[in-house]
């Protein structure tokens, strides 16, 4: 099964950037529709955004959109997150997902920690 790595988390202060990176581990990347998700402490898993396999065409969650961008590299096999305009409540801890087919479920990345100061 294709794995997930991310990368790219830290402490950032409001209204700073970052880029969150997400490494597949084989070639099969390249075939699934890849999204982010965020999860904030005593809150559900938030949709963030997602991008087709080829890349041609992405869908973002309306919190995040005009301050977020997602894209991929399917070469490097590396799906990234670029995030502007950071806020506080953007605090939380985000995942990479690889999309199983129209199945609904998904392959998931361990996370990594993005904290935002005021």
């Amino acid at each position: 099964q294709l794995q997930l790595e991310e990368s790219g988390g830290g402490l950032v202060q409001a209204g700073g950037s970052l880029r969150l990176s997400c490494t597949g581990s084989d070639r099969r990347f390249g075939a699934y529709t890849m999204a982010w998700f965020r999860q904030a402490p005593g809150k559900e898993r938030e949709f963030v955004g997602s991008i087709l396999a080829g890349g041609s065409r992405t869908a973002y969650g309306d919190s995040v959109k005009g301050r977020f961008t997602i894209s991929r590299n399917n070469v490097s096999k590396t799906l990234y997150l670029q995030m502007n305009d950071l806020k506080p409540d953007d605090t939380a801890v985000y995942y990479c997902a690889a999309r199983i087919g129209n199945t609904g479920s998904y392959i998931w990345g361990q996370g990594t920690q993005v904290t935002i100061s005021s």
